[in-house]
């Protein structure tokens, strides 16, 4: 068994400091797109270790880059 945690909708909501809300939350649940959850009864439960992998799975990343207007062959 593992010691997961488990966050509500609102919960989830608060995680993303409301940039997804309780009801985007609902919508993708009925087209089964977004976070993975656990449904016991009514209840909604999303497991914080799918959240965190849902997070990874949509980072996006960046390359660096060196000074504004140096080309990087131009080695300065």
């Amino acid at each position: 068994m593992t010691d997961d945690r488990f966050l509500t909708p609102d919960e989830v909501s608060e995680r993303y400091r409301g940039t997804v809300s309780p009801g985007t939350l609902r919508n993708w649940r009925s087209m089964r797109i977004g976070p993975s959850f656990v449904k016991i009864g009514k209840a909604v439960l999303y497991p914080t270790s799918e959240l965190d992998a849902w997070d990874e799975k949509n980072k996006v990343s960046c390359r660096a880059l060196g000074r504004i207007g140096v080309r990087a062959e131009d080695g300065a």
